[in-house]
């Protein structure tokens, strides 16, 4: 398998695949198990680029805790049935098969304890295994559906196939090549597409918001990040833009341009008690210094200022101010800006509509033969390894029918 080769393509295969992801070479190494003959198209100059960048370079490939209740769609039901038959378990079992380390880092999040490259050589090799062809550089020029199959002209040559899967990804990092060709192509056959927007992204702030954080670049803590009936516990970061981190690329998901969001800075403490405790048990120490058990200085000083807090000795506030101080500082609620956008989300929520597409198979139920699968669709998981057990899962689902 040479997945640069100048050689012509094939005249016709049984199964090609447009797209040299995780969703697709998963697809590919599938079907080539049962013994058809398969062809992978991209159009980047290396396959599995976003798999490559991910988990920091170590690849969250997966979530001890998937389940359908970790993924967005117009229709919550669509994913259940690839995930109940390809799980976090089988693909756990891969990774061990082919002796790559691995460790969970937290929440259920597994990454590769050396590099992302492993997953990316694990999928080639079950390619290579399988005899599936794999081929970058190859713009796609047209796609004609005929008897019994489709023929695309690219810019490698002309092949014909039976079944024709997409597994193009989403508009998320177009740096790396992604683009809405997939959602092209199922406009050209007919399906819906749900409306798509940035997800799992920072946020941007206005410009006084963002001057006023001007010192806190870099400075973390945990949160509880709230908007809408979204909630998630996790670590908040302050950027030069704005904010990111795991609790906010998860709410992001939830927000909608104009809407407010909480942040619970102590979550799992009652700041209102805890001063109360703090002040019988230390009345001689200043607020900000407690604060500091909980806060860096650096934020202390900074949630402080905020509220237009005085810090004092506890012993000098009454009951009431300092339960009024607790609420004040453990409760923030802001409007963001916007976004990053693409250019840094990690996913693309909306996509082909899931109403087209049969669950089981992946194929679309009015144009027999095409198939959609992984993050082109309708179907988008939480931070922490959901998008790539979704990519195997559809990806496996496909495999075992085109």
């Amino acid at each position: 398998m040479n997945e640069s080769s100048p050689n012509p393509l094939p005249d016709a295969v049984d199964v090609l695949v447009i797209g040299a992801g995780a969703a697709g070479l998963m697809c590919a190494a599938t079907a080539g198990q049962r013994g058809r003959r398969v062809l992978v198209l991209d159009h980047a100059n290396k396959v599995g680029k976003k798999i490559l960048m991910s988990g920091g370079g170590r690849c969250n490939f997966t979530n001890l805790y998937t389940a359908p209740e970790n993924f967005y769609s117009e229709n919550p039901h669509f994913c259940k049935s690839a995930l109940a038959r390809y799980t976090q378990w089988d693909f756990i079992a891969l990774v061990e098969q082919h002796g790559i380390p691995y460790h969970e880092k937290t929440l259920g999040q597994l990454f590769c304890d050396n590099r992302s490259k492993d997953i990316v050589d694990l999928l080639l090799a079950e390619c290579r295994a399988a005899r599936v062809q794999v081929r970058t550089r190859c713009d796609i020029e047209s796609i004609v559906a005929e008897e019994g199959g489709y023929r695309l002209e690219t810019g490698l040559g002309s092949v014909r196939c039976e079944s024709l899967v997409i597994a193009t990804g989403g508009l998320s990092i177009p740096t790396m090549g992604a683009t809405g060709f997939g959602y092209d192509i199922a406009r050209q056959f007919g399906l819906d597409i749900v409306p798509t927007r940035a997800a799992l992204v920072p946020f941007t702030l206005h410009g006084r918001q963002l001057e006023s954080q001007r010192e806190l670049p870099g400075s973390a803590l945990a949160v509880t990040a709230r908007c809408g009936d979204g909630a998630f516990s996790e670590q908040m970061l302050f950027t030069h833009k704005g904010l990111s981190g795991p609790a906010v690329l998860q709410i992001s998901s939830h927000w909608r341009e104009g809407q407010k969001v909480s942040f619970d800075l102590a979550p799992g403490v009652d700041l209102c008690e805890w001063l109360q405790r703090q002040r019988a048990e230390k009345p001689d120490t200043h607020l900000h210094n407690v604060l500091a058990e909980l806060w860096s200085k650096k934020l202390v000083q900074y949630f402080l200022q905020r509220r237009r807090l005085e810090s004092r000795p506890l012993k000098q506030y009454s009951e009431k101010a300092l339960a009024e101080t607790g609420k004040q500082l453990q409760n923030w609620q802001l409007v963001p800006a916007g976004t990053e956008g693409y250019r840094t989300a990690e996913v693309t929520l909306g996509g082909v509509n899931t109403d087209g597409v049969s669950s089981r198979t992946m194929e679309c139920k009015q144009q027999p033969g095409l198939y959609f699968i992984g993050e082109v669709l309708d179907v988008t998981g939480w931070l922490g390894g959901y998008n790539f057990q979704w990519a195997w899962a559809s990806g496996h689902a496909a495999g075992e029918v085109v």
